[in-house]
């Protein structure tokens, strides 16, 4: 992993919140987060991964786990005000628990495809609704993270396709109402990003990693710090007049449309 291009304490003085934050993408921010010296709580249903994963942050910095689960509203109004508790008023909030598995529409039950809408738009939802009167301040800000399939539509995954659509305008719409209270709004879209549970469904073998790498314009697989890193702009003072984006961040690949990519899986 290259060395981060920001500042060091970039985020000094923060605290942040951050939900599927106990692997993947979303712990890559946590630690680029704590690395540039704020607080982070990380939320998660799995206990035994939550515990593991800040043992990993601690050793850069300040962090602690809440266990929740973003379907339930109630919930993720305690795991927050656990964390205001703990750190202070809350400045990041990073809506990044998400579900996905590749299924065909006619091989999905109506509870699995509602079990995805169910954790990516209702659970980014209950978050931000119970997150907004911990943010309401000049400074605060938003971070969710989407996907391609929200503009790409892409088979096997007309659940996803449907969640993220969803969140991305979500993000839209907060970004107008939020703003009047100084709270930034935008989204990350990841591409095909190495060493996550996404690519080893999307790509569980070789010939396959293969076959997608030649649908990337840049020619590689993006990391998790480039996503981390696009994080850290958008959570800093520097984004501070950038709200309803659609961050992507996929080396290219939309560029394309879903075709390339589509027939590198077999469709």
């Amino acid at each position: 992993m290259t060395q981060s291009v920001f500042r060091d304490g970039l985020l000094a003085g923060k605290v942040a919140f951050i939900t599927g934050g106990s692997s993947g993408i979303n712990l890559g921010i946590a630690e680029a987060f704590v690395k540039a010296g704020a607080k982070v709580a990380i939320n998660g249903r799995n206990v035994e991964k939550l515990e593991g994963a800040v043992k990993g942050l601690q050793a850069h910095g300040t962090a602690l786990g809440v266990a929740a689960d973003v379907r339930q509203y109630d919930a993720m109004e305690k795991a927050l005000q656990t964390t205001r508790d703990t750190y202070g008023e809350i400045d990041i909030l990073v809506c990044g628990a998400a579900g996905n598995f590749p299924a065909p529409a006619v091989g999905m039950s109506s509870n699995a495809f509602r079990s995805v809408l169910e954790i990516d738009v209702l659970g980014t939802f209950n978050t931000c609704r119970a997150a907004f009167e911990h943010l309401r301040k000049p400074g605060a800000c938003v971070l969710n993270i989407s996907a391609p399939q929200a503009y790409l539509p892409m088979a096997m995954q007309s659940h996803v396709c449907a969640a993220k659509a969803g969140v991305d305008m979500l993000t839209r719409t907060l970004a107008i109402e939020w703003g009047g209270a100084g709270v930034r709004v935008n989204s990350i879209t990841p591409g095909p990003i190495d060493d996550t549970e996404g690519m080893r469904r999307l790509a569980p073998g070789e010939d396959m990693r293969e076959k997608l790498l030649g649908a990337l314009p840049l020619g590689r697989f993006g990391t998790k710090q480039d996503i981390s890193q696009l994080a850290l702009f958008l959570a800093s003072d520097a984004a501070a007049y950038v709200t309803g984006s659609l961050m992507v961040c996929d080396g290219g690949q939309s560029l394309l449309g879903s075709g390339l990519m589509l027939r590198a899986m077999g469709f």
